[in-house]
């Protein structure tokens, strides 16, 4: 049966939501462009993209529908149906579930007692497998409202949603500090994070990230990534900043699909 066109928000919340939609339109010469902003907007306001947010948006753009749904539809950062607090990223794509990401995967959802794109009984976590992180070098990795979790295990993710469930304190990897995928959803927007200190802590690269950029600056790396299988590891000490931020981290050597042989990846012949 053909549904019932949408309700709309209550007047307050319109008149807010009007208010922003607008800022975000006016940064853009052509309306239509804002449609991807606006749809973190409605989302930052349910938790996910409502059938009423996709009327709000195609109000304000001159839009239908249709070709509204058409997008968010399309974009796997906007969800269809309420989620948690927290959504948990596991990257499955090749490296990360070589690594052990496809085991970090199948032992949260028996941990959490939810399947893909399910949420906990509380409303704090959704678990998601999720398409390359672009962060292999960090492999295998987790992000919750896409923030990085380097180098995890079965165990630190276990204790990483546990942390989340429990409100206890969880610091990433990399990136500003944790906020609610509400909260997350309007900084995607296009509106500044006003948390004190977030914005400095987004930092940067990894060392991991960055040696490549040093060979190609033609500079001697100081140590090998990885120690080749069979070997003790003859790497230099950490350099400093090299250190993982969070609490969460697993020690680098891992590898849940091959425990025999924990090495990361395969070094080039003759080095």
């Amino acid at each position: 049966m053909p549904q019932l066109p949408a309700p709309d928000y209550p007047a307050d919340v319109r008149a807010r939501l009007e208010a922003d939609a607008r800022e975000l339109i006016a940064r853009y010469p052509d309306s239509r462009s804002a449609l991807l902003p606006l749809l973190h907007l409605v989302q930052s306001e349910e938790g996910y993209v409502t059938r009423t947010g996709v009327r709000f948006c195609a109000e304000m753009l001159d839009l239908t529908t249709a070709e509204v749904t058409a997008v968010s539809t399309f974009y796997t950062m906007y969800r269809r149906v309420p989620s948690g607090d927290y959504q948990v990223g596991v990257c499955t794509n090749t490296l990360c579930a070589v690594m052990g990401g496809d085991a970090i995967f199948d032992e949260l959802k028996q941990h959490l007692g939810v399947g893909n794109s399910e949420t906990t009984e509380d409303g704090k976590v959704t678990l998601e497998h999720i398409e390359c992180n672009a962060a292999c070098d960090f492999a295998p990795v987790v992000m919750v409202n896409w923030e990085f979790f380097d180098n995890q295990t079965p165990e630190t993710a276990k204790r990483l949603v546990d942390d989340l469930r429990a409100g206890r304190p969880v610091e990433p990897t990399r990136g500003a500090p944790l906020c609610t995928y509400k909260e997350t959803a309007r900084i995607l927007a296009g509106f500044p994070d006003e948390r004190p200190g977030a914005v400095g802590a987004s930092g940067g690269a990894g060392p991991a990230s960055l040696i490549g950029l040093r060979l190609a600056k033609g500079e001697s790396p100081t140590a090998r990534v990885v120690s080749p299988r069979g070997e003790a590891s003859q790497d230099a000490p950490p350099q400093p900043g090299s250190e993982h931020l969070s609490s969460h981290d697993a020690p680098q050597q891992t590898s849940a699909s091959d425990p025999d042989h924990p090495a990361g990846p395969a070094a080039e012949e003759g080095e």
